[in-house]
């Protein structure tokens, strides 16, 4: 479940950020943007053209928490549990997700990196609680029902592609 890693992506965002190493989390984020994940594979060039250890570079990417070192699909589903959209149920809708894509209580992206689903502590929509959001789309006032409803609009979106 890897994406394929282009050396050259990386030269090209490294350059438009001049190769400073005070950009770092500024290249991260680009780096993740394109590639919707932060592959491994980038730790040792991004080190080498900013002067910075590996291990440096792996402790940002680890702190914070909107970096990801695991691939992520297409479609990043993140399921509010703030308590607004818990005590408004939303486990059911993240187990209807899960359920709905085949995913096993330990994975969170689909074989085929089309789908990953993510629960997340609030997304600042409690009044339109439960909220999901896909790809930071906020679909507010959610049901097991409504969210299996969006991921059939979704396949079929991408079967038309």
């Amino acid at each position: 479940m890897s994406v394929e890693f282009d050396a050259r992506v990386i030269d090209n965002i490294l350059d438009s950020y001049e190769r400073k190493s005070s950009a770092v989390i500024a290249i991260l984020q680009e780096i993740q943007e394109h590639y919707n994940y932060l592959p491994r594979e980038v730790f040792p060039q991004i080190s080498g053209a900013l002067g910075i250890s590996q291990a440096r570079i792996y402790s940002i990417a680890t702190f914070y928490e909107n970096f990801s070192l695991e691939p992520k699909g297409k479609y990043v589903i993140k399921i509010c549990d703030g308590t607004a959209c818990h005590v408004r149920k939303s486990i059911p809708i993240l187990n209807r997700l899960k359920t709905e894509l085949g995913l096993t209580a330990g994975e969170k992206t689909t074989p085929d990196l089309l789908f990953t689903v993510e629960t997340v502590s609030c997304l600042g929509a409690c009044g339109l609680a439960p909220v999901i959001t896909v790809n930071d789309k906020v679909y507010p006032a959610m049901t097991p029902e409504k969210s299996a409803e969006l991921l059939t609009k979704l396949k079929e979106a991408e079967a038309n592609a």
